[in-house]
């Protein structure tokens, strides 16, 4: 970035700005990235809406031909895009509505009612524009943001933890989840959010998407070590990850 003090705008698709709540809730952290930084859109904090700006930081996933049009539009104004949450990331829990045909979860959803003529399959912002740097969580973990904050300031690469949430767990001496008869995603789940769920006896869901390289044979081993059934972590895995299922199908079309 150059030297003199960027812009940073946030804008919002379809998800429920818990990862911008997140971000207004940093407090001294927030108050110290505003003296590195001018906000000019955060319609959680502020009424203005700086419509320039040289990072733009984007929540939420596309789920409509409108929602691309728009964030083609405003990206084109940036010079760094941060994708914020699982949703922007990886698609979120959006994605379960691509289990379905678009006819059935509008007939789900409206009935014979169809005020959404647009829709499309539910999809991560980098499946319409490039992506420089991902928060992934839902919502975000607030120290990972303002690590990726720093880097974009510096002009640095963040480099995504590719090691699974079960690492964090054993730093912070957390007694395994599937000792207590529950079931934990930490195995296959990336890193990064320190073990948040965990921390506090809460199974981890996904929500930080696939570490790059999961080791599915060694998940299998724990649940027959622990009596639990394929299908139970699938259900709980479908929840966050049924979007990385599609990406060769986004990547596909992205670079088409």
């Amino acid at each position: 970035m150059s030297k003199a003090k960027p812009k940073v705008a946030f804008f919002e698709f379809t998800d429920c700005e818990g990862c911008q709540l997140q971000v207004a809730n940093l407090g001294a952290d927030l108050l110290e990235l505003t003296k590195a930084v001018d906000i000019v859109n955060f319609r959680e904090i502020m009424s203005e809406e700086g419509q320039e700006y040289d990072v733009l930081v984007v929540e939420g996933s596309i789920a409509s031909k409108h929602d691309e049009e728009r964030l083609k539009a405003i990206a084109a104004k940036a010079k760094v895009i941060v994708a914020l949450g699982a949703c922007a990331a990886t698609g979120g829990v959006n994605n379960l509505k691509n289990l379905k045909s678009l006819e059935e979860q509008k007939k789900i959803v409206y009935g014979d009612v169809d005020p959404v003529k647009d829709a499309v399959a539910a999809k991560p912002i980098d499946a319409v524009v490039k992506v420089d740097y991902y928060v992934h969580g839902c919502p975000i973990h607030g120290p990972e943001f303002v690590k990726v904050m720093q880097c974009v300031l510096m002009g640095k690469p963040y480099k995504v933890p590719t090691y699974p949430v079960c690492v964090e767990c054993r730093q912070n001496e957390n007694v395994c989840l599937y000792d207590k008869g529950q079931f934990c995603l930490g195995p296959i789940t990336r890193a990064g959010c320190n073990s948040w769920l965990p921390n506090n006896g809460v199974p981890c869901v996904g929500c930080r998407g696939l570490i790059d390289n999961p080791a599915a044979n060694a998940q299998k081993d724990i649940l027959e070590k622990y009596g639990l059934t394929v299908e139970g972590i699938l259900d709980k895995f479908t929840l966050y990850c049924n979007a990385q299922k599609e990406r060769a199908k986004y990547d596909k079309e992205f670079k088409s």
